[in-house]
């Protein structure tokens, strides 16, 4: 799921990079084809060059090294909804066919069988970022046909629900998970199945989704890990903090 998020990002690109995955994939992408890949992090660190993976938002190896360093405020004012980022990475506890996201609650609002951590930035991410990429293990109850609580827009309904909000933002992307990569249908904007990975079956995605996938007309097979992709992606993680 990393190597086929990093193969995503391009050179020159600005990306706003959270913990876990998504981390993991943009500081590989930086280290193999996007070498002047601008990493920016929700505390305000801009340009960053971490020397080792960092453990949270606010970890000081994301200063050293960074072309600045803002308030929080400024990085969502300037940067943020100032149309400034080309990709985001989100993730969540359900997910729909319209890429919407749910981080708040399972269950009723007023009364939750769990309540989530929340948006955080994540909403402001989903609105202003021109590709929301999600890296997400591909399982029935992270994959659901309405979320349980919209926190992050994805196409609503549908693209004429996204058009109605007039975000500045390019909406969801790509879904990767563990078993496909999905894109986005153009018109619908409807989440479809684009590539499989390597011995994996359409009848196992389907089987792991709650609603009847949709299909590109010409479906790839991921092409596997390289070796150089493996070796460089162990060594940003040697003491596997995500990689366990």
């Amino acid at each position: 799921m990393v190597i086929v998020a990093a193969r995503e990002l391009k050179d020159r690109e600005s990306v706003l990079v959270g913990v876990g995955l998504p981390n993991l994939a943009a500081n590989l992408a930086k280290k193999l084809q996007a070498p002047n890949l601008l990493l920016v992090y929700e505390s305000g660190a801009v340009g960053s060059n971490p020397s080792r993976m960092p453990l949270s938002i606010g970890d000081p190896c994301l200063v050293s090294g960074a072309k600045s360093v803002c308030s929080m405020y400024e990085q969502f004012a300037y940067y943020l909804q100032g149309g400034r980022i080309d990709v985001g990475f989100l993730g969540g506890a359900q997910i729909d066919k319209y890429g919407n996201i749910n981080s708040t609650i399972i269950g009723k609002y007023k009364a939750p069988k769990v309540r989530l951590p929340g948006s955080g930035g994540a909403c402001d991410i989903a609105s202003n970022v021109k590709r929301i990429i999600v890296i997400t293990p591909h399982e029935k109850r992270r994959f659901v046909e309405k979320v349980d609580f919209l926190t992050s827009p994805g196409f609503i309904e549908g693209k004429d629900g996204w058009r109605k909000l007039k975000l500045q933002g390019g909406g969801p992307y790509a879904v990767i998970t563990n078993l496909c990569t999905f894109k986005f249908d153009e018109m619908t904007g409807e989440m479809t199945v684009t590539a499989l990975h390597e011995g994996i079956t359409m009848e196992q995605v389907q089987e792991n989704t709650p609603w009847n996938v949709k299909v590109a007309e010409e479906i790839v097979t991921t092409p596997p890990p390289t070796e150089k992709e493996i070796t460089t992606l162990r060594a940003l993680d040697p003491d596997k903090i995500y990689l366990r």
